[in-house]
């Protein structure tokens, strides 16, 4: 009778996502805020939705507007574009548009998992091309990554 008194007195939830949510139930996930000035309030928008539709379909929890058992919250720190190829000409033939984010993590259930951190992605394109015309599809690329990664760092473990 002491063992299993002693086997239902710890309790850890996972699923089969790979998540572990300690029994959080909600998510709320703040605007995150562009802070540079080459950060649009459009890619801003269209990364905060990333992220919630991330949530929404790799764990269990349910989205709140506010004061989920999972807050998540953050700013654009950098978004620039730098050369990363050059030719013989001394011109560039790849350009790179980085992104970096601040998240700061609360999980109201077990405070200790809470973190603030940064991520960093990036993706290339063609010197050729103007960033205007494959912007879209860099924001894609680069919010696909940067969501999976914040996933990964607070409800994934990794």
């Amino acid at each position: 009778m002491l063992i299993a008194l002693l086997l239902t007195g710890c309790e850890i939830r996972y699923s089969f996502s790979g998540g572990q949510f300690s029994g959080a139930k909600t998510f709320s996930v703040q605007y995150i805020k562009p802070q540079t000035a080459l950060a649009s309030p459009a890619y801003a928008q269209r990364l905060t939705e990333s992220f919630k539709d991330v949530m929404l379909s790799q764990s269990p929890l349910s989205l709140t507007e506010t004061k989920g058992d999972l807050q998540y919250e953050g700013t654009i720190t950098q978004y620039a574009i730098t050369p990363v190829a050059v030719q013989s000409n001394e011109t560039a033939s790849l350009n790179r548009l980085s992104i970096t984010i601040k998240i700061s993590y609360t999980n109201t259930l077990e405070p200790d998992l809470n973190f603030e951190k940064s991520f960093t992605k990036f993706a290339d394109f063609p010197a050729s091309q103007s960033l205007f015309s494959v912007e879209e599809e860099l924001w894609q690329q680069i919010n696909d990554q940067l969501t999976q990664e914040i996933y990964n760092s607070s409800v994934g473990n990794w």
